[in-house]
């Protein structure tokens, strides 16, 4: 894709989340019920978010246009391949004193939370649970999946509350002065650009910017009297080696205190479920036609149909028998470690791999029949080398990533991550609560349609 494509496409998405928000603030205003509200005001600061991040890839890009253009070209370093990362089973534990869980003390303290999940430019946002002393964890089921990831992906998870007021009316809402923002936003409206960028910039984002301890900005003059107030009230980065199979701990840092009316006892950390799955182990990377050595004969030699996937050179006697998904007649291991070298000296088109395996030093000899296979066929297994290398962990074998469902399942009611962990119990009976993001997303969507 060339540069202008390029900024042609981050500029329609910039367009896109702009009218999202101009929706979302048009929806905040005629809102007579609390829980649509709440999900309004959550879509306005995703859309925030959205703009900020696509904002600022924007200005990367211009920035190496203009390095291009005066001979100073950005780095030309071999870039890994990209993969799939997922977040799902996210548990944030609570921590309220025993007069308020036990006894029932005080008053009842609600708020309304979800999560915003940001990787590069990519933001999804959970859904939103209510929180109050009958619960011992916040539990969001949300599966979020981040695609073109690089294995020196940071992902962003914040945790954002908004106190609940028993009291809500329509008119605790403010005057609907966002039911006149409408009218098109044309990519090349400089004017409108640099309006969603201030606009943005202060009614709050999730960027990487957010320091330790900060919270949320506050909203524009124009939203600031409209809908409920979400702030921050922690965050955490999760990166490359905190991917683990299974469920793992990681730490919050806190971004709010207990004078806070959106403050929660937070325990101080947060479980989940972090699994990457790197594009060289999800597919097939190189296959074609050798001869590899068998054995220490020197004339040993068998011609071979060969496949690169995973961890594997996979070496069949035939392509027939690798669609028949036969046995293999050799497997040649490839690791992190591994390593594939030449000799320009070699009349033969010949790889050798060498590695380690149970102490000893082991060397596979292949032949190419042309130059240009064995060009092809080397740098293959150099970069799959390479690209392994540089996910570490998560090349020792294929994760396995849980689609997220297409139809939502029925809350439960939510226990003791404790119990959960240590003595699992069965299901029990939900409530039915009516899915107020679905509503909410087919009102923005045809908002958007009617702006065409």
């Amino acid at each position: 894709m060339s540069d202008n494509s390029q900024d042609e496409e981050v500029l329609r998405q910039i367009e896109r989340e702009v009218r999202m928000r101009e929706g979302a603030s048009k929806l905040l205003a005629a809102c007579s019920r609390r829980e649509q509200a709440l999900e309004a005001s959550k879509s306005l600061l995703s859309c925030n978010a959205r703009i900020l991040a696509l904002l600022s890839q924007l200005q990367k890009m211009r920035k190496d246009e203009i390095l291009q253009r005066v001979g100073r070209r950005p780095s030309e370093d071999i870039v890994p391949c990209s993969g799939k990362v997922s977040l799902s089973d996210l548990r944030i534990p609570l921590m309220w004193k025993d007069s308020e869980y036990f006894k029932h003390k005080g008053e009842l303290h609600r708020c309304a939370v979800f999560c915003l999940l940001q990787c590069g430019t990519e933001i999804h946002d959970t859904d939103l649970v209510m929180v109050d002393r009958t619960l011992t964890d916040i539990c969001f089921e949300d599966t979020v999946i981040f695609n073109e990831v690089g294995p020196e992906f940071q992902l962003r998870v914040e945790l954002y509350s908004s106190c609940v007021v028993e009291d809500f009316s329509p008119g605790a809402l403010g005057p609907r002065r966002a039911s006149r923002l409408g009218g098109s936003v044309g990519c090349s409206s400089g004017k409108k650009i640099r309006a969603a960028f201030e606009s943005a910039a202060v009614c709050g984002s999730s960027g990487a910017n957010v320091g330790a301890g900060s919270v949320s900005p506050p909203l524009s003059p124009v939203l600031s009297a409209l809908g409920p107030k979400y702030n921050l009230l922690a965050h955490t980065t999760l990166r490359i080696e905190h991917v683990r199979e299974g469920f793992k701990t990681h730490d919050l840092l806190m971004a709010a205190t207990e004078d806070n009316p959106f403050w929660l006892p937070l325990y101080g950390n947060m479980c989940c479920r972090l699994v990457a799955q790197p594009l060289c182990m999800a597919q097939p990377i190189i296959s074609g036609e050798f001869k590899v050595k068998l054995g220490e004969d020197l004339n040993c030699w068998e011609n071979v149909h060969g496949i690169l996937r995973g961890q594997s050179l996979l070496c069949y006697l035939s392509q027939e028998d690798l669609e028949a998904e036969d046995r293999p007649l050799l497997v040649i291991p490839i690791k992190k470690d591994t390593l594939v070298c030449v000799s320009e000296r070699d009349p033969v088109q010949s790889i050798y791999i060498s590695m380690q395996h149970q102490g000893e030093d082991v060397t596979f000899t292949l032949t190419t029949h042309t130059p240009d296979d064995k060009q092809r066929w080397t740098e293959a297994l150099w970069r799959h080398v390479y690209n392994m290398s540089q996910w570490k962990q998560c090349c020792d074998h294929l994760m396995k990533i849980e689609m997220p469902s297409s139809r939502k399942t029925v809350p439960v009611k939510q226990g003791s991550l404790y119990h959960e962990i240590v003595t699992p119990s069965c299901p029990g009976e939900g409530l039915v609560v009516p899915d107020l993001s679905v509503e909410i997303r087919a009102l923005l969507s045809s908002y958007y349609k009617e702006s065409y």
